[in-house]
């Protein structure tokens, strides 16, 4: 394989002009759009998809049709009317600014270290680019949703819309912290007429079953491969055919993963995701287990490089499955065939979903905080031993 190319990303921020442009789901985005029109959308609303299917843009494309002040409309082939957005008006050209999530989360994080220690303690991370639409990311460090933010939601929504149609909150991840979910249910089992609430989740089994039965769900669905490396062809036209290919598959189907993809980085986080699993396989090397272990210790970078690691042993670990089941055809790592035919004989079934179980856990660890070296160590040190 071809030196991995680093995909840039995205433009920072940029939003699609329409509705039109939206990769994918056009039929799902199609009814939403008419319930919009209609005056019909759903008051709670879980927007459900893989990362970097498009849940947070549509989640932003949806509260400029909302909230646009001249509510152009376009036609159907049923003859339908679909709501769209101008782009231009103070009502979308504000919502647009809060385009680019990752940017604002750290413009609001970098906010609140300014203030004394004293503030620091009861202030959460929200993101407000119009008077009548909040942005609730996960609050870092732990990354769940609080009940400081949940709070704010609750008191806000009994408020008129000061300036717009309705007010609307977007929840950006369903991981909650469990009173904050429960606070949550008050504003869902009786909403505001005025008021819609998104919540966007990879993973809707996270939400609690009570906040699940109080809202409609949409999905967005992953694209067919072929798909994806036709956009990728067309938007990044210096990738080479087999990367192509490669970053399809890695994907999981999200257009928006795809395009902005970074191989060499994948491929780096994957290596040491291998060194885990040769280490399982074989006689084990702890000298090699502690020195890669190590490079994830301590800071902001080590934080990134464990979410990296994990989520590429993920991926690892589901292609071993597929192996073990007998579907070779779906394996995203198309490249490591060989390895992981050997390694899936090397390893029982019943390790590697042993495996993929104690990846939850150090999520788990992750999100509570707890100590990341002695997390991952231990995961590491579980992985050999309960392989012997």
């Amino acid at each position: 394989m071809s030196q991995p190319t680093a995909l840039p990303a995205t433009p920072a921020g940029a939003l699609p002009a329409t509705f039109n442009d939206f990769l994918g789901n056009a039929s799902t985005v199609e009814h939403l759009r008419t319930a919009i029109a209609a005056g019909r959308l759903p008051h709670s609303l879980i927007l459900s998809g893989a990362s970097g299917a498009g849940k947070y843009t549509l989640a932003i494309m949806l509260a400029m049709a909302v909230e646009c002040e001249r509510q152009p409309r376009d036609l159907w082939s049923n003859g339908q009317s679909l709501a769209s957005f101008c782009g231009v008006c103070h009502n979308c050209t504000r919502i647009a600014g809060a385009a680019n999530l990752e940017d604002e989360v750290a413009k609001a994080v970098a906010t609140r270290e300014e203030m004394r220690d004293a503030d620091k303690k009861d202030t959460r991370v929200l993101i407000q680019p119009h008077p009548d639409v909040l942005i609730v990311p996960p609050d870092p460090p732990q990354l769940l949703i609080k009940l400081g933010q949940v709070r704010t939601i609750i008191q806000r929504a009994h408020y008129l819309p000061s300036e717009a149609p309705k007010k609307i909150f977007i929840l950006t991840a369903a991981s909650f912290m469990k009173e904050a979910a429960n606070s949550l249910l008050k504003v869902l089992e009786e909403p505001p007429e005025t008021v819609h609430i998104l919540i966007l989740a990879e993973n809707p089994g996270e939400l609690l079953p009570t906040i699940r039965s109080r809202c409609a769900s949409v999905r967005l669905g992953a694209l067919p491969v072929e798909e994806i490396e036709t956009l990728l062809a067309d938007r990044r036209p210096d990738v080479p055919p087999k990367q192509r290919t490669l970053i399809a598959r890695l994907a999981q189907g999200a257009a928006g993963k795809a395009l902005g993809f970074d191989l060499a980085a994948y491929t780096a986080s994957r290596a040491d995701a291998l060194v885990l699993l040769r280490n399982a396989s074989s006689e084990p090397d702890h000298t090699v287990l502690f020195k890669m272990t190590e490079t994830y210790r301590a800071g902001a970078e080590g934080q990134q490089k464990t979410v990296a690691l994990l989520r590429s042993l993920a991926l690892l670990l589901e292609d071993l499955l597929l192996l073990g089941a007998g579907t070779p055809e779906l394996i995203r790592n198309t490249d490591l065939r060989p390895e992981l035919d050997r390694l899936s004989q090397a390893l029982s079934f019943q390790w590697i979903e042993g495996a993929a179980r104690g990846l939850d856990q150090v999520y788990s660890g992750l999100r509570r905080n707890l100590l990341r070296s002695l997390s991952l160590d231990a995961f590491a040190g579980q992985l050999v031993d309960s392989a012997r």
